[in-house]
């Protein structure tokens, strides 16, 4: 039997690594998980790529002074610069004089990408529902509240108009998020087309630069071999420019936003009538912030959850919604050392409505 077949058959990523904790070995599930060829890979330290404090280098010690299995579960790993992610980690002592490890990791990211991807589609259509009431029943008596407010001023005297200019502000703003409000009430199916993806991140970075992201450095990671995204150009560079004021708003003076792109085939969605829809485009925003808190990662997605202090918690359900729209899953990131939004998207494939 040829076992180089079934190694590189292997689903989930697979390593051999030395006694001296260097890559040895490493399948094609494992070069796809890390973005890097095992040419890249081969005799390098373990810890060149996961660092030096990593529970992933820490089970490989472990099985390579004498435990002959180690199984650990929800172990957070990062590699290189990539996002990070959540696996359960198997290393294994293999039978033979080198002394080398068998390391396997079972990453969970992309089930509970999925899983939440279908909650937020969720809260997104019940505020769908609710913004054409919201608007309808709010406008009429906020404009008289406004207009009430107006006569009121014409009769006062200016030592007295604070409080009638303070009414106006208020249901200035309130006017505004119900605007942003029925941008969800919207149904129409999106008119999709083959779309540039890094010509929509550049005009998004041309206006985040021009206004909210002046102070902010840009750096670009793009792979130009990409092929054409099915979807509107418009709604996607709303979605960008959302994620990179966002991205903008977390980091201080000297902040920096990443833009990167690539392409990973593997990845389907589930649809209706059992048809499944590849998602092999993956644009990611990335900031050097603070990160988001761990209390509210979960529900970033959901309408009216902000970690800012004056958010509506609106903006990020929009994207949420619009990218569920197009087909696609947008996922959220987040560590001590800043937030990575991931959006996967489909190809263009020249026959969709």
């Amino acid at each position: 039997m040829n076992f180089e077949h079934i190694w590189a058959a292997l689903p989930f990523p697979a390593f051999v690594i030395g006694p001296d904790c260097r890559i040895c070995e490493a399948n094609t599930a494992a070069e796809i998980f890390t973005h890097s060829s095992i040419r890249q890979m081969r005799l390098k330290p373990l810890e060149a790529f996961t660092g030096a404090t990593s529970a992933l280098l820490d089970v490989v010690k472990q099985a390579l002074q004498g435990m002959n299995s180690v199984v650990l579960h929800d172990v957070e790993i990062g590699w290189g610069d990539n996002p990070r992610g959540v696996a359960n980690v198997q290393t294994t002592r293999l039978q033979n004089d080198a002394g080398e490890v068998l390391l396997v990791l079972h990453p969970r990211g992309i089930a509970n990408k999925m899983d939440r991807s279908l909650s937020h589609r969720s809260a997104a259509r019940s505020v769908t529902g609710m913004a054409a009431m919201l608007a309808h029943e709010i406008r009429n008596p906020l404009a008289g509240i406004s207009g009430a407010a107006q006569l009121l001023a014409m009769n006062l005297p200016v030592e007295d108009q604070e409080l009638t200019a303070l009414i106006l502000d208020e249901t200035r703003r309130i006017g505004d998020l119900v605007n942003r409000v029925e941008m969800f009430g919207d149904a129409r199916p999106i008119v999709q087309s083959g779309v540039n993806i890094h010509d929509i991140l550049n005009r998004s970075k041309r206006a985040a630069i021009a206004g909210f992201a002046s102070h902010i450095k840009f750096k670009e990671l793009y792979d130009p071999s990409i092929p054409l995204v099915s979807g509107d150009a418009d709604l996607l560079m709303q979605v960008f420019q959302n994620l990179m004021k966002n991205a903008a708003e977390a980091t201080a003076k000297a902040g920096a936003i990443t833009l990167r792109t690539a392409f990973r085939p593997g990845v389907k969605l589930s649809m209706p009538g059992k048809r499944r829809k590849s998602l092999p485009i993956v644009v990611s925003v990335s900031d050097n912030g603070k990160g988001i808190p761990a209390n509210l990662l979960a529900d970033i997605f959901d309408p009216f959850v902000s970690s800012k202090a004056n958010g509506s918690g609106l903006g990020l359900a929009l994207v949420s919604k619009i990218i569920a729209d197009h087909g696609g899953v947008v996922e959220c990131h987040s560590s001590d050392t800043g937030a990575v939004f991931q959006i996967l998207l489909p190809v263009w494939q020249g026959n969709e409505a």
